[in-house]
């Protein structure tokens, strides 16, 4: 393999391991938030930080196998709703995070549970945009 290629190579990895990096930070951010702000999400409070890393990894293990699946699944009603469904998805991915954790997540409000959903579309449309300037600065200077 050529230097070149090894050099592109680590830049992919190292792209891949910041949006990583983004990815955990951010929804950690939020979940802490969200558990702070409202009653009806609860995260085992003696390990907060641990518990928000933890959801974190299961949303982003489930984000990449199930989600896919269930985005292809609802594309007609989430067409035919225009775009508005889709955060029923993102709940139900947190609703199915809270059946693995037991005791250590819980939601109890529905509607709140929307809220944290659109949150945490809006903190991966930040880390999206983010991780798109260290793409181009890292290309710029490559």
């Amino acid at each position: 393999m050529s230097a070149k290629k090894v050099v592109q190579k680590s830049k992919q990895n190292f792209i891949k391991f910041m949006d990583w990096v983004l990815y955990l930070v951010g929804y950690t951010l939020v979940f802490i938030l969200v558990t702070s702000l409202f009653k009806t999400i609860y995260i085992d409070s003696d390990h907060l930080i641990f518990w928000s890393i933890i959801i974190v990894v299961i949303i982003y293990l489930l984000n990449k196998t199930i989600k896919p699946i269930l985005v292809t699944l609802t594309i007609p009603i989430t067409g035919i709703t225009l775009g508005l469904f889709y955060p029923f998805i993102n709940v139900f991915i947190l609703k199915l995070v809270d059946w693995i954790l037991g005791s250590h997540f819980q939601i109890t409000n529905i509607f709140v549970a929307i809220l944290a959903s659109i949150l945490l579309s809006i903190t991966n449309f930040i880390a999206e945009q983010l991780m798109n300037k260290i793409i181009v600065k890292v290309k710029k200077h490559g």
